[in-house]
């Protein structure tokens, strides 16, 4: 796939840089009410709806908004007309790109938010960062009209509150069998379609897909013990974890909506912990974290009832609720992967292939 500057698919110009306080805001629905779009990742972007002022210069509908302080790289398509704030640029497609098109290098210029932070702005490089230069083939088989946008509607119509006077602690290691992940070098990686979970801070813990056979089996969480330490997971489905990742098995009956509700609980700790103090193996064995309880134990129906409850609830998928009650155990084949312990033992039997293993740190200097 050839990459290409973004400066060579589209115009980049800096947006209005309005003040919101400077506008009149209004409804959504005002007859005269046109989208504020600011440096929020929220929302498409949208962070007011304000009057028109037709002295001021439009966005124009089916442009890309493009945040480069901030939320850097926070990337929008914007369906209908917009004024921005400051440090907002706006980008055309230089020839017509379908809505497909524009979602896809909206996704694309996200992917390169790691490289920023607040003290790094992305004004003076976002039109160099590379990008595909046109849409993959097997994306071109779908149609952004059969997405169907998720109900808001919950499971349970009755809101449930959360009071947590009657929480009690309740030590990890009584809950879950704590078992480490393993390590899988790049250099053995194929793909194929075993979901390999990192130490990342979104997608679930996706980071790609892999050959290898899973694991570990769905119906568990996964931590983050190094890397993004804390973040957890509630993963439905048989997985390959890397080292850096503690996967949580249940004691207990454990479901999608328990197990959403414990992840979250799980995840508020992470604060606690950081590169220099890691959330490893027998530490996490021995945290104490706090649940809704009744009759001295956790009260799992609550946690089930209260996720359901929630807004967007209904769109937890049949398919991977039904998974998460079917134990599934993995095929465990011949495995590449290798534990520490194995890899060094590996390289003091001067068995580990150097040459092959630093090829993917060498640099051909550029020809003249």
């Amino acid at each position: 796939m050839k990459l290409v500057p973004l400066h060579r698919l589209f115009n980049i110009r800096y947006g209005n840089s309005l003040e919101l306080i400077n506008l009149e805001q209004c409804s959504k629905n005002d007859p005269m009410a046109i989208s504020y779009v600011s440096r929020t990742e929220k929302d498409n972007g949208i962070s007011a709806f304000v009057k028109r002022n037709y002295d001021l210069i439009e966005n124009p509908a089916n442009t890309i908004s493009v945040a480069v302080s901030g939320s850097v790289l926070s990337s929008f398509l914007q369906p209908a007309p917009y004024y921005t704030g400051f440090h907002v640029f706006v980008l055309s497609p230089i020839k017509s790109m379908t809505e497909l098109e524009l979602l896809f290098y909206c996704h694309c210029i996200r992917a390169n938010k790691y490289k920023y932070n607040y003290g790094r702005q992305a004004n003076r490089t976002l039109k160099d960062i590379l990008v595909p230069e046109k849409l993959p083939t097997e994306f071109k088989r779908l149609s952004v009209s059969q997405i169907e946008p998720p109900t808001q509607t919950p499971i349970t119509p009755i809101a449930t509150k959360l009071n947590t006077t009657n929480w009690k602690p309740v030590v990890l290691g009584s809950l879950f069998d704590v078992k480490k992940g393993k390590r899988l070098t790049k250099e053995d990686m194929e793909v194929g379609s075993t979901p390999f979970i990192g130490a990342i801070d979104s997608n679930n813990g996706y980071r790609e897909f892999i050959s290898e056979d899973a694991l570990h089996t769905g119906n568990t969480i996964t931590v983050n013990y190094n890397g993004s330490v804390g973040e957890a997971f509630y993963q439905p489905l048989p997985f390959w974890a890397s080292d850096d990742v503690n996967v949580l098995y249940p004691k207990f009956e454990l479901n999608v909506y328990s197990g959403l509700f414990i992840a979250t609980i799980i995840e508020h700790e992470k604060y606690r912990f950081n590169f220099g103090r890691k959330w490893r193996k027998e530490r996490m064995e021995k945290s104490v974290i706090s649940l809704p309880s009744k009759n001295g134990k956790p009260d799992f129906l609550f946690m089930e009832n209260y996720i359901k409850s929630l807004p967007y609830s209904s769109a937890i998928s049949e398919k991977i609720e039904s998974s998460s009650h079917q134990p599934h155990v993995p095929k465990l084949g011949k495995s590449k992967g290798l534990s520490d312990d194995e890899l060094i033992k590996k390289y003091e039997a001067g068995k580990v292939n150097m040459k092959k293993a630093i090829q993917p740190l060498l640099v051909e200097p550029d020809g003249e």
